[in-house]
């Protein structure tokens, strides 16, 4: 079996992604607002198997205007908890794949996390041998339904 240290280092690497503030990304398909004026952020993100959630700093949600919608508590791998705030309409795209989702916002944060809500959200696959993501299907993002 792997020591601890290198089994969270497969399950964990950095890609770069985009995310968006819903309201302005469904704004501009409606043609109320310019799609230059779309709050839209390149950003570089871990991909991290093991966590649940998207993680954004708090910067990247003051850039793309998004509010507190609840309050959550969060414990970290050092087993530390705290109360976080949790956004929602974080539009996010990776691999061409997209949709909206919440995130919880750390003060202190410079990269975004982003967990297993958003990899099932986007039916992506971690690939941790060659630490990238994968599209299950290369067309088409898969739904199982029953």
């Amino acid at each position: 079996m792997l020591p601890l240290s290198e089994r969270k280092k497969m399950g964990r690497f950095a890609i770069q992604c985009d995310v968006a503030n819903i309201g302005d990304v469904l704004n501009a398909r409606e043609g109320l607002l310019e799609a230059a004026k779309v709050r839209r952020l390149t950003i570089s993100g871990v991909v991290d198997s093991g966590a649940t959630h998207m993680v954004l700093p708090l910067s990247v949600v003051k850039r793309l205007g998004l509010k507190s919608s609840a309050k959550i508590r969060v414990r970290y791998a050092d087993r530390r908890t705290a109360l976080r705030d949790m956004v929602e309409g974080v539009y996010v795209e990776i691999l061409g794949r997209h949709s909206p989702f919440s995130a919880i916002v750390e003060p202190k944060r410079r990269s975004a996390l982003i967990g297993a809500i958003v990899l099932e959200g986007l039916d992506l696959l971690v690939d941790c041998t060659h630490q990238r993501l994968v599209p299950r299907h290369p067309r088409f993002m898969t739904s199982e339904i029953e």
